[in-house]
């Protein structure tokens, strides 16, 4: 897909027939995830059950007119034959999803206490934060649990693996907590983080793995340093409830999103206000029985930190998943010199340097 072009439906993932489990488990789609080397899809279809799907998918998931593309031989180093669909009974409802970093030594060492008999595999891991407050932790590969981490009072909304690979995992929670587990050490807590006064509903850490955003049902987001596991600064700005956060691959912009249907863009390094954003809703309802209709629920950056991706409340609770086009785009060179610098440089850093006034600018994303 070019710029510009309208997206289309690649795929769809339906739910197979209800089971007929506890009332509270329903089929929505609570969480998705791609594994970072993009050979998984994790799927929170409801009933407590978690999908892991080899990607990509299969035929009988693509419509007419479309290839998928075959699965690299990267994906299966040893040989082993091609990846099969899992399933992951959970006991409990799923609400977070996390793949860790792809390899990791570290995750290595774990899968050597786990499986003493199979020396040197790659353990690619999911993360599963349920609705009693336990976490789950699975081998991909295998669909084995690995460890059970306990320690919340409420629902685990959210999880987000640091990305060095350290396998540092943090957990937010409807408790009003977010906790910081060492899966390296048996799954040892290592943190507990207070000062939300609502539920926390989304954690981010950044790319370069210094600071940690957490998003709850208030008007401010908390930024958090991942190296003291203080508060830095309190993010105020949002009219309503702010539900979902995300920094982009230099870690220079954090982008948050709010009920009021908008995202506000931040230099986390400051705390200054870039830009705002505002989601449009698409089509008129037809009844206003849900006050939340256009409710942002979701935002993110695109990989190459050129697009932001929102997501609203439609009220649909089918438990689909849908695949759509997304714009290809060629970066600049100047996005992608820039992209390089502020990888290693704070905005402080930038503004310390024996540079032209406008190029400071255009480094710390004040003019684009």
């Amino acid at each position: 897909m070019e710029a510009g072009e309208e997206p289309l439906l690649l795929a769809e993932l339906k739910p197979g027939r209800p089971h007929q489990f506890d009332w509270k488990s329903s089929c929505e789609t609570w969480s998705v995830a791609f594994s970072p080397d993009g050979s998984w899809f994790a799927w929170s279809q409801g009933h407590c059950i978690v999908k892991l799907i080899p990607w990509p998918l299969e035929e009988q998931f693509i419509p007419k007119g479309f290839e998928a593309k075959s699965r690299s031989s990267k994906n299966d180093p040893k040989g082993r034959g091609s990846p099969k669909e899992k399933t992951l009974d959970c006991g409990q409802i799923v609400w977070g999803l996390a793949f860790s970093p792809w390899p990791s030594p570290p995750s290595r060492r774990l899968w050597a206490r786990h499986h003493p008999q199979v020396p040197d595999v790659s353990c690619l891991i999911l993360a599963t934060g349920l609705n009693d407050g336990q976490i789950k932790i699975w081998e991909v590969q295998t669909g084995l649990q690995l460890l059970n981490l306990s320690g919340h009072q409420d629902v685990v909304r959210d999880l987000s693996f640091t990305p060095s690979g350290s396998l540092i995992l943090v957990s937010a929670s409807r408790d009003k907590t977010l906790r910081i587990w060492d899966l390296n050490k048996h799954g040892k807590q290592i943190q507990v983080l207070t000062g939300h006064l609502q539920w926390v509903y989304c954690c981010s850490i950044s790319p370069d793995c210094s600071m940690l955003c957490s998003a709850a049902g208030e008007k401010s987001v908390f930024l958090w340093s991942m190296r003291s596991y203080t508060l830095i600064r309190k993010l105020e700005g949002h009219q309503s409830s702010v539900v979902s956060c995300d920094f982009s691959p230099d870690s220079a912009l954090l982008v948050t999103a709010s009920y009021d249907t908008n995202v506000i863009m931040w230099d986390p390094y400051t705390g200054e206000r870039l830009r705002s954003l505002h989601h449009t809703q698409l089509d008129t309802p037809m009844d206003d029985s849900d006050v939340h209709i256009s409710s942002l629920r979701s935002v993110c950056f695109s990989p190459e930190g050129l697009y932001l991706a929102t997501v609203a409340d439609d009220r649909t609770r089918d438990g689909h998943v849908q695949f759509w086009t997304a714009p290809r785009v060629l970066s600049s060179l100047k996005h992608l010199c820039r992209k390089a610098l502020r990888s290693f440089l704070t905005t402080y850093q930038v503004l310390a340097l024996p540079i032209p006034k406008k190029m400071k600018e255009f480094l710390t994303y004040r003019t684009f």
